[in-house]
């Protein structure tokens, strides 16, 4: 990542902060806010995602914030739960650019993520936001994005099985490429 601007100093303070690479560093976002009118649609019930936090080679990070450590009471040491850090997007964004991927709803998490290019998986309800075109994976507004769509309303468990798929390939990659894991 490049100096702009001193970007590289939060983004270095958060890999101190995070200390040594002990796996493939995962982001989650199970659930956006509570206020947005759709949020009934785009969250997920954080258990959910238990098989993203213990996939074999994975150090799981929550992203999330206002959930008032939901993520130590679900998840227990499996996760490190970010959030007393996260106070502004810049902190957002820094933890972030340190994650070699983040999973996502449609939040501004995964915004920031595909903005920043680090690979996200972003996973949609099946009427989703306009912005998220219709039967693809892919998005033409953040190459690194790649999209995980309901294929029944309310069923999140087919998405997460993709999705966990689609986690243990890039552990695997990056086990193949000497990588963090």
């Amino acid at each position: 990542m490049s100096a702009i601007g001193g970007w590289s100093q939060p983004v270095d303070a958060w890999g101190q902060r995070l200390g040594a690479r002990e796996g493939f560093r995962v982001g989650l976002v199970w659930a956006g806010s509570p206020k947005n009118p759709n949020d009934r649609n785009r969250s997920i019930a954080p258990e959910l995602f238990r098989p993203l936090v213990e996939a074999p080679g994975v150090s799981a990070f929550s992203l999330m914030v206002g959930r008032d450590g939901e993520a130590s009471r679900v998840f227990g040491d499996g996760v490190v739960d970010l959030e007393e850090y996260l106070t502004d997007f810049s902190e957002t964004a820094a933890a972030i650019a340190n994650m070699d991927l983040v999973i996502s709803v449609d939040t501004a998490v995964a915004h920031v993520a595909g903005a920043l290019g680090v690979p996200v998986c972003t996973l949609l309800p099946y009427t989703a936001y306009w912005l998220w075109i219709l039967e693809c994976d892919d998005t033409p507004w953040y190459p690194s994005m790649r999209l995980f769509r309901q294929e029944k309303r309310k069923e999140w468990a087919s998405v997460l099985e993709r999705v966990a798929a689609e986690l243990a390939d890039r552990v695997q990659g990056a086990r193949n490429n000497g990588g963090n894991t």
